[in-house]
């Protein structure tokens, strides 16, 4: 059973957003110009969810885990940037079901905010075209606070904002980065079935609980007598 919280935060990609299909696009675009081969949708799928750069890095060595030559990574970067900033939300859609949950969160007066390791270049022009920046009171981005998660400091950021204590906040996202900051910030943390955890069962992270559809928040936050 969750405690009831005073506020709530959401992550971005692979939580409210499907952003896959931009970011493997911008990948695919800039690995042809460095005349290297496409990594596809699939693979990139399992790379999402620590930043620009780090999927930059994964997307060079074809593998989650690694580095590559960083005089090549200096070249592929501001490729990528250039190419992310016409493509952010082109492809991109909203999950099913995250409008209910947005629509029940704001109704039932909980505080909320957006908290996500996307730079706010990228993260407020994504959020304002899928319809929903005017949702939260509060936007961390990766580049908001000098950490990013799976640090606590930008969920902190967040409880100092609002005003409210992490043992009444919650965290919905779908990564055990998402997971790891939510237990050091002091959070309940709930997942969702469908995001980016590169290719890892969410269950295993051990969060509060885990839903399939942010409409089933509703069910989570008031449970039927």
């Amino acid at each position: 059973m969750l405690k009831k919280p005073q506020m709530v935060l959401v992550d971005l990609d692979g939580t409210l957003v499907d952003s896959v299909p931009d970011l493997a696009f911008c990948v695919d675009a800039m690995m042809q110009r460095l005349d290297m081969p496409p990594r596809g949708e699939a693979r990139v799928r399992e790379w999402v969810g620590n930043g620009v750069e780090r999927l930059v890095r994964r997307a060079l060595i074809n593998q989650l885990d690694g580095e590559p030559d960083e005089a090549l990574f200096d070249k592929a970067l501001p490729v990528f940037m250039g190419l992310y900033a016409e493509n952010t939300s082109k492809r991109s859609h909203l999950y099913p079901g995250v409008r209910e949950g947005l629509d029940y969160l704001a109704g039932a007066g909980y505080k909320l905010g957006c908290v996500t390791n996307k730079a706010a270049a990228f993260t407020e022009p994504l959020l304002k075209d899928m319809g929903i920046y005017d949702c939260f009171s509060i936007v961390v981005s990766g580049d908001t606070v000098p950490k990013k998660k799976p640090d606590p400091m930008p969920l902190l950021h967040a409880c100092a904002f609002f005003g409210v204590d992490p043992q009444h906040a919650l965290m919905v996202g779908d990564s055990m980065s998402d997971v790891k900051a939510a237990r050091a910030a002091g959070f309940q943390i709930v997942c969702l079935t469908y995001g980016y955890n590169h290719g890892i069962d969410i269950r295993e992270s051990q969060p509060d609980a885990v839903i399939d559809s942010m409409a089933e928040l509703r069910g989570l936050l008031e449970p039927a007598v």
